[in-house]
């Protein structure tokens, strides 16, 4: 809503705006793209116009979505998924994912499905085995290990010291 309403200051029309996604009707003048550029980081934005930039936040927003939104009810090939979704080569995403990123994207994936162990923690509303199956980890002892290896705590000693631990998912 907040970049919707700059644009329709600006006198801007968008085609579709979503969630990290504007599309337009037309193309900017250089002015109207650096007052729209100014504005969107006053609101703590940033904008992103080139493909391979573009491609990274595509491919961040789909495990975002995959391991925060959805209810991950089927197992799903992070890599097919991806490749999928985006109509890209997956050797071609992730070694443009790492290059970009300093990291995997099965690293990134794993950041991310810890920080909704973390969340699912804190709501103290299911088990570690229901956190587990409801995260698709083979075992509790499995998802224990890597949640060890990844915030150096055990998710029960978590649970004890609970949110100043948890990170906004865009510093993941």
């Amino acid at each position: 809503m907040a970049v919707e309403n700059e644009l329709v200051k600006l006198g801007i029309n968008a085609a579709q705006v979503s969630l990290g996604e504007v599309q337009l009707d037309q193309s900017l003048s250089s002015i109207q793209l650096k007052t729209f550029t100014k504005a969107i980081e006053s609101l703590g934005f940033e904008l992103i116009d080139d493909k391979k930039s573009r491609i990274i936040e595509q491919i961040k927003k789909a495990i975002i979505q995959l391991v925060h939104y959805n209810n991950n009810e089927s197992k799903v090939n992070i890599s097919d998924y991806l490749s999928d979704l985006l109509h890209l080569d997956y050797n071609y995403l992730s070694n443009l994912f790492s290059e970009v990123e300093g990291t995997t994207i099965e690293k990134y994936y794993i950041a991310q499905k810890i920080e909704k162990v973390k969340e699912l923690l804190v709501y103290d509303e299911l088990s570690l085995s229901e956190i587990a199956d409801k995260l698709n980890y083979s075992s509790v002892a499995y998802l224990s290990n890597q949640f060890k290896k990844v915030t150096g705590l055990s998710p029960s000693h978590f649970k004890q010291i609970k949110a100043e631990k948890r990170k906004p998912l865009d510093e993941v």
